[in-house]
Order: structure tokens, then C-alpha cells, then sequence
């Protein structure tokens, strides 16, 4: 009976705050919720959050309603030894002593970070659009790199975003991300791509795969939405341990072929979520150079899919979203919660994503 005052509780307390939302947003972006300007127009900094507002947010009523219904967690532990980008300094937090206040009676406890641990980019994660940028020739990795000629999402260019090497993003970063409240569909590609096995390095999810799934977990009629975000469990996150001692996590992934990047594109959707560190599918021995990229990626590209999403699309990249208990409970649609730090110039920040479903449904 606690335990259902408590839910009860928390519908009430959710509820209140997605009205507080439609009343107003009071985050840095300049976000009106209005899903007519969707589409990317030049100086936009919103990508598809332009489909979030009162109809997606309408949609989870019914997930928060549900007696049944359950919260879920699809973040993992962040810690000292969890899994480690590789492209990221060390993540070492350094807990501090136990300190007071002078003339009190409180003692308050404190931590900090190592330099150089690029948090934004650790553990369970949200990419801003000003992550990446593009090019128009290949850099051949042996001169000096200049980012000079970027071309960014809504037509930025290099000096709108990051005109000096010290700069923060002047566009496109963390602050301009918009509360993420929606309904969410979790696809099983662990049971219909990989067999009830983990998909393997380099293994993608293709546009056919995603409709055999919709129809195969009974969505083939309600589709994918508008404003949805589309959660992929692979179970390559069966490699994910804390401590990390065999390191294969972060070295190799399935993820993505670039077509069904486009297919999610083309739905509007305003988020993609795997249980995988990149979305995007990596060979094992790829970020090494000893393999090339799985068949179907664009030249150029090893990351083709935080390409388009990020610079073509206006999609968020969700990565290393902990899947496998909703995967387990049949889950398949959701209300999801995904709120950023809003990080003034950052590419990154970490999340704590919830989805609230009832098992089964």
C-alpha cells in the first residue's frame, strides 16, 4: 500500500511538473514546443525538439496514469572504473575530507574531478548538436588538423561555433538542448536481430530490421511517432562492467546502418538511444586502424550516423542507456524523461534517464 501512495505521489508530482512545463520553459534555449517549425532552417539550435510540446507530452499521461506501471532507470553507475571513452581523458573523482563551518554546527562533504575528464562524454550521455561537424575534403591525419570551413547543423559555421580553439560552443551546445519528456518505444534488437544473443561488433540494425520489430512487439499500427524517442537494445551492453578489466565495451560496437539512421530521420523523431557507446556500428580493431569500417558506411565517415543526426537531422544521440530490464519486462512503449545539464558551450552532459511503463505493454 506505501508503495502505491508513493507512485500515486509521483504521478501527481510528474503530472504537475509537465503542466509547469506547458506553461513555460525557463531552460537557456529559446524553445517554444511548437512542432510546425521541426523542419531545419538556417540559425536553428533545435533540431526535432521542435516536435516536443502539449501532444507528446499528452502521450504520457497514459504510461503515468498505469497502476502497473513501473520506473526504470537507463542510466548506469557513473564511477572511477566504469567503461572509459576512448577518446576522453580518466574519469577519477577525488572524494574530499569532511569539512565545517566556522562558527556552526554542520560539516558538509565535498568532491572534485581530474583535468582532462571530460565528463560530458562519460558514461550514460546526450550529444550536442555542436559535437560534431563536417568538412568538405577528408583530413589525411598526417598535416595539422585545421576546422577551419566546419559546417555545422542549422548552417553554422566553424566561426559561429567554435571561432578559437579555447572557445566553448558558442552555438549548438548543452544550454540550448530542451527538456526531453516524451513517449518512447523500445525495440528488442537483441531478440530479433541477434537471436537472443548480443549483436555483434560491427553488426547493424537496418531499416527492415527496425519494421520487423515494430511488428514483431505488436507497434507495426501505432508506428513511430513525432517526438518519440526510439530506444534500441542491442546487448552489447552485457559488456558493460564496472570495474572494467576486459576493456571490450568501448573498442568495438554494433549500432545503426546509416539508411536506418535515415529511417528515424524521416520519422521526426527527437532522440535515439542504444545500450551501446557509440550508435554508430564499429569493427573490432576499427578505432585501432587495423579494420575499416562495417559495409554501407559513407566514405569518409566512421561515424556517419552522429553525422546525420547531428549535423543533418537535428536527432539527439542517447548513448550507453542500460535497456535490459525493460527489454526483460516487455516494455515496449514508455513515457521517457531526459533532462540534460544545461552546461553553458558543452558538447556533452551527463543524463539520468528515466522511462515509466508497465511490463508487457
Amino acid at each position: 500500500m506505501k508503495h502505491k501512495l508513493r507512485f500515486t505521489q509521483l504521478v501527481i508530482a510528474v503530472a504537475a511538473c509537465l503542466f509547469t512545463i506547458a506553461q513555460r520553459s525557463e531552460s537557456g534555449a529559446s524553445w517554444t514546443g511548437s512542432p510546425s517549425q521541426a523542419e531545419a532552417t538556417a540559425g536553428d539550435e533545435l533540431g526535432m525538439a521542435r516536435e516536443l510540446g502539449p501532444a507528446t507530452w499528452a502521450r504520457c499521461a497514459v504510461f503515468l496514469s498505469n497502476p502497473d506501471a513501473k520506473i526504470y532507470e537507463l542510466s548506469h553507475v557513473r564511477s572511477s572504473t566504469m567503461p572509459l571513452s576512448p577518446f576522453a581523458g580518466p574519469f577519477e573523482p577525488k572524494f574530499l575530507p569532511s569539512d565545517g563551518l566556522p562558527g556552526t554546527t554542520q560539516a558538509f562533504n565535498m568532491d572534485v574531478l581530474n583535468e582532462g575528464a571530460n565528463p560530458g562524454q562519460q558514461g550514460t550521455q546526450i550529444d550536442a548538436f555542436g559535437h560534431f561537424g563536417y568538412l568538405d575534403e577528408a583530413w589525411d591525419g598526417t598535416s595539422p588538423f585545421s576546422a577551419q570551413g566546419a559546417h555545422y547543423y542549422g548552417g553554422f559555421t566553424q566561426k559561429d561555433v567554435k571561432p578559437t580553439p579555447e572557445s566553448p560552443l558558442l552555438k549548438l551546445g548543452m544550454e540550448k538542448v530542451a527538456p526531453i519528456v516524451t513517449s518512447a518505444i523500445l525495440l528488442d534488437a537483441k531478440k530479433h536481430v541477434g537471436g537472443g544473443k548480443p549483436m555483434k561488433a560491427g553488426e547493424v540494425v537496418t531499416p527492415r530490421h527496425i519494421e520487423e520489430m515494430l511488428a514483431a512487439q505488436g507497434l507495426e499500427d501505432r508506428g513511430i511517432l513525432p517526438g518519440d524517442v526510439v530506444y534500441i537494445y542491442t546487448g552489447w551492453s552485457d559488456h558493460y562492467k564496472d570495474p572494467d578489466t576486459d576493456k571490450v565495451y568501448y573498442s568495438m560496437a554494433p549500432g545503426l546502418s546509416y539508411e536506418a539512421a535515415e529511417y528515424l530521420g524521416e520519422r521526426r523523431v527527437v532522440a535515439v538511444g542504444l545500450d551501446t557507446p557509440f550508435l554508430d556500428p564499429i569493427n573490432e580493431g576499427q578505432l585501432a586502424g587495423t579494420a575499416g569500417p562495417p559495409p554501407g558506411t559513407p566514405a569518409g565517415m566512421t561515424f556517419a550516423v552522429h553525422h546525420y543526426f547531428l549535423t543533418q537531422a537535428g536527432i539527439y544521440n542517447l548513448e550507453n542507456i542500460k535497456l535490459a530490464e525493460m527489454a526483460r519486462d516487455k516494455v515496449s512503449t514508455s513515457c521517457t524523461i531526459v533532462l540534460p545539464l544545461l552546461d553553458k558551450g558543452s558538447s556533452g552532459s551527463p543524463i539520468r534517464p528515466v522511462a515509466i511503463g508497465a511490463p508487457g505493454q
